[in-house]
Parts: C-alpha cells; sequence; structure tokens
C-alpha cells in the first residue's frame, strides 16, 4: 500500500504559479507511472501529466508549455510545475501512481486561479 500526499495548492492569481508535491510513503522513481490528474468544476477529471517508470513524460496538450512534470532528487516525491496559471486551471489536483494492476491515488489539493 502507498500512501501518496499532495501539497502546494492554494490561490493564485492570473499568470501566477504554484508547484505541486506529490509525497509517497516509499520509493517510486524507476518503480511507478506517476499521474497527476485535475477535476474542474463541473468536469469530469482529466490527466494533466504523466511521467513513467522510465522516466517519460507527457502533458495534456492544453497544458504544455506551462505544466511540467519531474521526480523530486528524494525519488519518493513527484512535481507539477505549474507556471501562467489561468482561472480554467481552477481544478483539485490528485496524484496517482500505477504499477501493474496497482492503482493508488492520493486526496487531492485545491488550486484557484482567480483575481
Amino acid at each position: 500500500q502507498v500512501e501518496l500526499v499532495e501539497s502546494g495548492g492554494g490561490l493564485v492569481h492570473p499568470g501566477g504559479s504554484l508547484r505541486l508535491s506529490c509525497t509517497a510513503s516509499e520509493r517510486i522513481a524507476g518503480l511507478y507511472d506517476m499521474y497527476w490528474h485535475r477535476v474542474a468544476p463541473g468536469k469530469e477529471r482529466e490527466w494533466v501529466a504523466v511521467i513513467t517508470s522510465r522516466g517519460a513524460t507527457n502533458i495534456l496538450p492544453a497544458v504544455r508549455g506551462r505544466f511540467t512534470i519531474h521526480i523530486d532528487d528524494s525519488e519518493n516525491s513527484v512535481a507539477l510545475q505549474m507556471n501562467n496559471l489561468q482561472p480554467e486551471d481552477t481544478a483539485v489536483y490528485r496524484c496517482h501512481a500505477q504499477r501493474g494492476r496497482d492503482n493508488y491515488w492520493g486526496q487531492g489539493i485545491q488550486v484557484t486561479v482567480s483575481s
């Protein structure tokens, strides 16, 4: 059982930046595919970014060029760097770890972009 805890959310003005972190209870680098998902008000959940166990990354086209994902040096934390945030980025962001059939989710963290 892997426990995931998100941090770094909050309120930011349009154009601002936030860095979300997802800290796992065990090493994730090289073992798990790590995802960030979000659920915006009134919308379905969508994946935002993934970094695979092999280090390959993919970013949702709508946020590509503004969001990046990487594994921290600690190897048990994955970060989502979000720049030039816009009101449409307002959502609850959740971390997700996958390894084979095993899936683990964090509780989620609120990101609000508003002037």
